[in-house]
């Protein structure tokens, strides 16, 4: 086998680890923002309401990409550098860290190659991140809604707050990550 091949055995040894270090981060996230939201929906919102929160958040699963390519808020990535859309990235799942832990660990190994499928692929997750996201930033937004007719302030404060960090932040993340893959695939023509 030449010098930098990898058998399937040593790239599935690989998938498995970066899944691991993908995990922490997004674990981390995770019981940071969803805690809050969970302990309202299970002790102040009524299971008919959350119900209908539930299934009106389903929305951006039926959106075409071209439509949340709309919703893009920069044609360029300064935008999100000024946002520090950037600074979300390095601590993100796939993010600077994660990739430079990896990177340590298998020097050889590459998040996107000179292949078109690879900047393909990337892209087609960066949608999927995105519609997930939304589907959460419309829950948690009806949830905020609800609790501020409720008089429920700081519950719709922390739930705002977790919202910006956990879906809107997110979004933008995917926005920042296709800009810099599409300019990317640019240079591979």
């Amino acid at each position: 086998m030449q010098r930098g091949m990898k058998n399937e055995g040593d790239l599935n040894r690989i998938k498995r680890i970066i899944a691991w270090y993908n995990m922490i981060p997004n674990l981390i996230w995770s019981i940071l923002n969803l805690t809050p939201i969970s302990i309202y929906c299970f002790t102040l919102l009524n299971y008919k309401t959350f119900c209908i929160f539930l299934t009106a958040s389903l929305i951006p699963i039926f959106l075409k990409n071209s439509f949340l390519d709309k919703l893009q808020i920069g044609k360029t990535i300064k935008i999100y550098k000024q946002l520090g859309v950037q600074l979300i990235n390095k601590v993100a799942q796939n993010g600077v860290i994660i990739n430079n832990l990896i990177k340590r660990k298998f020097p050889d190994h590459k998040v996107v190659t000179s292949k078109k499928s690879s900047v393909a692929g990337l892209i087609t997750r960066t949608y999927i991140f995105e519609k997930f996201h939304l589907i959460l930033f419309l829950f948690f937004s009806l949830t905020i809604i609800y609790a501020f007719l409720k008089s429920h302030w700081g519950w719709a404060c922390i739930i705002l707050l977790t919202n910006i960090a956990y879906n809107i932040y997110p979004n933008l993340l995917q926005q920042y990550i296709r800009l810099k893959l599409i300019l990317f695939g640019k240079k591979l023509k």
